[in-house]
């Protein structure tokens, strides 16, 4: 059976998404050890600016809950929780709090009916589908020398990568939210603490772009699988 994951050509596109999505993994990992462990000034653990900052903003529904592992902290909007990883929620680090002024950045564009976050919310199911179905259309397109369902594979596995660009904007507004949130609220008191978060959340935002890159390169991949499979039909 032809598995088009198996092809060298596959490696070929995905190799500088894959070197694009190690470069931010390795950004984000070292600006996370380096600002979890610089103290801030406040003496605020991620869970205590949660509660400042959602205060100040008037979410009094906002519900806090404990998440297991690292870097997992999110929010969701369909029950306005806010999950914090451990070591986010208790420690009281520059880190911590960039971190959860990002997770409620996110709260804060739910509050306010943010359409770029409505819009990529609206994506999830047809997303899930495309994602799922895309692939195996192109496969049996292929193999079935099919030339019009393989390109219905690549038009439904689009999706991802539309969702991965429609994600860019929501986490770099949220982020900068974020920056306001700690700056407006005087959470941050140095230029330290200042250069601190934007590095943290800067990282955060390279993780998004490489997404995006390994999802424009995936669907670039099957398109010429596709287009290929055309040509010899």
């Amino acid at each position: 059976m032809f598995l088009p994951m198996f092809n060298i050509n596959y490696l070929i596109y995905m190799l500088p998404a894959l070197i694009l999505s190690l470069i931010a993994q390795f950004y984000i990992n070292s600006r996370y050890a380096h600002w979890g462990q610089v103290r801030n000034r406040a003496g605020l653990t991620g869970e205590q600016v949660a509660q400042r900052l959602s205060e100040r903003l008037g979410m009094y529904d906002l519900k806090l809950k404990g998440v297991q592992g690292k870097l997992t902290d999110h929010y969701d909007p369909r029950n306005n929780v806010l999950s914090l990883s451990r070591d986010i929620a208790q420690g009281p680090t520059v880190a911590s709090m960039a971190i959860t002024a990002h997770e409620l950045g996110h709260a804060q564009q739910d509050k306010e009916n943010y359409l770029p976050m409505k819009i990529r919310s609206a994506m999830v199911p047809a997303v899930n589908i495309g994602t799922s179905l895309g692939w195996i259309l192109i496969l049996i397109g292929l193999l079935l020398n099919l030339g019009n369902l393989a390109w219905l594979g690549v038009f439904a596995f689009s999706a991802g990568a539309i969702f991965s660009i429609a994600t860019l904007p929501v986490e770099l507004n949220a982020s900068k939210r974020a920056k306001n949130m700690l700056a407006q609220s005087g959470i941050i008191q140095s230029e330290e603490e200042r250069k601190g978060v934007s590095q943290v959340l800067n990282a955060a935002a390279l993780t998004y772009v490489a997404a995006i890159a390994s999802s424009v390169m995936q669907l670039l991949y099957f398109a010429s699988l596709a287009g290929g499979g055309r040509r010899r039909g």
